[in-house]
Parts: structure tokens; sequence; C-alpha cells
């Protein structure tokens, strides 16, 4: 019998990191962009795409519905056949979260849909009930069976509907954005979210064929058509992992130029380096942080719905706050289980008060942190975990890397590349 190979991170205190970075296609972007693919029975052309574990994952869901692809780089290729087996796999699906994004595609396209619950980090409450209730308003008859959610539309295909969302949830718009591209009438949904992945989704449909105005405000409107045809897409940088280097970057006083990025989708985060310190030059497609070898300064942040800051890189920034000359404040407001890095901080030597029931810290910065063994709880904690790492005297071990390579690419390749003393072994 073989054992999974079982990596760790090895990480030591850093000099001020120095250099150059790329910035790789869009996690949160790439997703709904695969789910669309079984919208159309045409090809569809994807470049960008970065190659992680989420997007990995939802490749194998999608062959294993039926769907055919080839790759070449970072450019995928994909078909979906005119029929396709309805039940994705239930063990790849309850690996993400994302996998629930095939069901507006399925139940607009093929009238029907069976997932299992889906999984991802656990951060907090993060129902599926809002698409639900949107796919319902479409006409949908949806019921949950032995941990399986299952779905038909009516016999006409799905009818246009009003969807007032009570928080702009990301998935759940562009769920029913994508359901609705292929209903009868005009659909209006209300509270939608407007965040930049939004935006590029219904960027894509419109290609596509699809009928959408509004993408990028809390209202979009959707007039549906009767079928949709195969586009070329290019997936736009993360923002999210721009944030996450940027963070790291500014940790431990150092100078970076993030090159492929699009410095409006990170207006918030700028704002907040800028708060911390640093000094930002950006041009149409760079970013440049300076912090000039210093320390952060305190700050004050608070997490919410774009264009707020993201709560994708709170616990990132929360490393700043650690290491800060003054004491911060750090307010969670999207989810009420954000705060897992807290812990491990506390063990490196940093001095956080929870306040609100868990949903702020204070922060008093320290002048060193300390190396110890710890384990990531989710994705974003585990890079805020190496940021941390970065700025601890001796060496500290990182271990529960399948939740770091569910949204980074080889980060201990960059963080390398920008001079940081960082490895991955076996473990």
């Amino acid at each position: 019998m073989h054992r999974l190979r079982v990596d760790k991170l090895l990480v030591s205190r850093s000099d001020p990191l120095r250099g150059d970075l790329e910035v790789e296609g869009s996690k949160n972007a790439a997703l709904p962009l695969l789910a669309a693919v079984l919208l159309t029975a045409e090809e569809m052309q994807l470049s960008n795409l970065p190659m992680l574990q989420d997007t990995k994952t939802m490749l194998a869901i999608l062959a294993g519905m039926g769907v055919e692809y080839s790759q070449r780089g970072n450019c995928l290729s994909l078909e979906a056949p005119k029929t396709v087996e309805i039940f994705p796999c239930t063990r790849l699906a309850r690996a993400m979260r994302a996998s629930f994004l095939l069901a507006g595609p399925l139940l607009a396209r093929f009238g029907e849909f069976c997932i299992g619950l889906p999984g991802g980090c656990q951060i907090g409450e993060r129902s599926i009930d809002q698409h639900i209730e949107g796919l319902s308003a479409l006409g949908a008859r949806i019921e949950t069976v032995d941990s399986q959610i299952q779905a038909v539309a009516p016999a006409g295909g799905l009818t246009a509907a009003r969807i007032h969302l009570s928080v702009p949830t990301v998935t759940g718009t562009e769920n029913l954005m994508m359901a609705a591209s292929l209903a009868r009438g005009e659909s209006v949904i209300t509270n939608a979210a407007c965040d930049p992945e939004v935006v590029t989704l219904a960027q894509c449909l419109i290609r596509m064929g699809a009928k959408i105005r509004g993408h990028g405000t809390r209202t979009i409107r959707i007039e549906g058509v009767r079928s949709l045809g195969g586009t070329c897409y290019s997936i736009p940088p993360d923002r999210i992992e721009a944030g996450s280097y940027l963070a790291a970057v500014a940790a431990t006083g150092g100078r970076v130029r993030l090159t492929g990025i699009r410095p409006f989708v990170l207006q918030s985060t700028l704002r907040q380096l800028m708060q911390a310190g640093g000094c930002i030059e950006t041009t149409d497609d760079t970013v440049k942080l300076d912090m000039k070898g210093q320390r952060p300064q305190p700050f004050s942040l608070t997490t919410g719905y774009y264009p707020a800051f993201p709560t994708d890189l709170q616990a990132p920034f929360m490393v700043l706050a650690t290491v800060a000359k003054g004491v911060s404040r750090i307010e969670e407001t999207v989810f009420e289980n954000r705060f897992h890095q807290v812990q491990a901080f506390r063990q490196m030597g940093a001095d956080i008060e929870l306040q609100s029931d868990n949903r702020a810290a204070v922060v008093t910065g320290v002048d060193k942190l300390v190396g110890i063994q710890a384990v990531a709880s989710d994705l974003r904690a585990a890079f805020s975990l190496i940021v941390a790492a970065l700025r601890a005297e001796g060496e500290t071990e990182i271990r529960g890397l399948e939740h770091l390579d569910r949204g980074y690419w080889s980060p201990e390749l960059k963080l390398a590349a920008l001079g940081a003393p960082i490895e991955r072994v076996a473990g």
C-alpha cells in the first residue's frame, strides 16, 4: 500500500523581500467560467487558467460529466456534449464550495441536476440557501435527499423572475446569472454582488450571446436567450493573490513590482497598505510597493463586500498588525469564523485580543515573532502563516498545505524568487 505524500513548508526569518512578481490568473474568476462551459454545445477556449488544486478539481468534475478538454500550457479548450452526466462526482463536489456553480448551468441547459452538498474552507456560515431560493424563483423544483440536492426545471424550461439577495453573495449572483441567461423573459437580481469576478463572468456570457446589463452594480438584468455559443476568453489576474504577496512584502519591509495586475481592482487593498506606511506607484498593469525597510504602521481595517476590503486578505494583513509599531484594530464583517490564524499567531508571540464575539481583533505590535510548528486550517490562513513565519526568529514548519494549494501556485517558488528562505519538503 502506498502512502499519500504529505508536504510541509520550512520557513525562516527573511530580510526585506525584493523583486518582480507576475500575478497568476484568478481562481475565483476561473471557477465560474469553467462552469459556464455547460451552457453551450460549442467549444470554449479559456486562457491564463491558473493550475491550482481547485481548478484541477473542477476540471475533474467536468470530465466525469462528459466534458472533453485539451490543454496547452495555461490555455484550455473545452466542449460539453449535447447530453451530460447530471450527477457530478459527490466526492469531488464536496471538496470545494464552488462546485455548486454547476447547478445553474445544468438546470438552465439540461433541465435538472443532482449535486452533493458542497464543502470548502470552514470559515463560517456560507449557506447556499440564496442559490436555492433564486433557482426556485426561476421555476425549479428543488429538494434535498440523503445530502444530495436534486432539482428539476419545468417542462418549458426556466422562467424569468425578480430575485432579491439578502446578502450580495458572489457565487449566488454568478449561479443565478448563468441560469437566467437561458430562462424565458427578463430576470432582475437585486443586491447582487458587484465583485470583479462577477463582471468577468458577465462579460464572458455576453460574448457567448447572453443579454446582460448592470453587472458591476447592485442590480443586474438578464434577458434570457434560446441558446449560447462558444467564445475565447482570457482569465484576468488574481487580485487576492496580488494582495497576499503585497502583504508578505510589506511585513518584511521590502519592495516589489507586481506585473500583470489591474490596480483598480485593488483600490481598498492599496489604501490599506498606504495606511500601513507603504509607498505605492501604479501603471495600467503594474503595482509597485516600497516599505523602505521599515516596520508597518498601525492601522484600522474592516472587511466587507466589494468594493470594501476583501475578507480573503484579512488574515495576511493581520500579520502586518502583529509586527506594526503600535495598536491596530481589525473587524471581520463577512464571516463569523475567520480568525483561525489567531491561535497560531499567539503561539508565535503576537499580542492579539479578540472582541465582539470574535468578530474584531485588537492587535498590539511586537518587536519579534518566534517560529513554531503550525497546521493550516483554511486557504487564506495558510498563506498568513507563511507571512508570519517570514518575520519569526528561527524556523517555522507549516503543514496542511492541501488548503494552500487550492488557491496559490507554488508560493514557495515565488517567495524564494524574492529572497525568502522557504522550501517545500516531504513530510
